[in-house]
């Protein structure tokens, strides 16, 4: 009933930056928090950022600094902007929602979360 479709990975030199966008779609009623992950090669995967409803955030001590987690709450989106990219950061990056359902009858449902298919960030050195 809802679909996350991610955009915006890519190649990238070291130091470089990459923003990603991440938008949500269906039959969504509200979302509450949204988020990335990331899982490398070999890794478990890991919360990059997160950002309430109500626009507070967490980042990954790893990405404090360097990454910005934003949202369009009109637009049912979340970004990442990220900077000063290193080798270690290379990963596929999948973001998520909390999403509130609505359902045919006029009724919601939830929070479920749900994922997108994620997106390659290869950063070189």
């Amino acid at each position: 009933q809802v679909q996350l479709v991610e955009s915006g990975g890519g190649l990238v030199q070291a130091g470089g930056s990459l923003r990603l966008a991440c938008v949500a779609s269906g039959r969504i009623f509200s979302i509450n928090a949204m988020g990335w992950y990331r899982q490398a090669p070999g890794k478990q995967r890991e919360s990059v950022a997160t950002i309430q409803s109500g626009f507070s955030t967490n980042y990954a001590n790893s990405v404090k600094g360097r990454f910005t987690i934003s949202r369009d709450n009109d637009k049912n989106t979340v970004y990442l902007q990220m900077n000063s990219l290193t080798p270690e950061d290379t990963a596929a990056y999948y973001c998520y929602a909390e999403v509130r359902v609505q359902t045919g009858l006029g009724g919601t449902y939830g929070p479920v979360a749900y994922w997108g298919q994620g997106t390659q960030v290869t950063v070189s050195s």
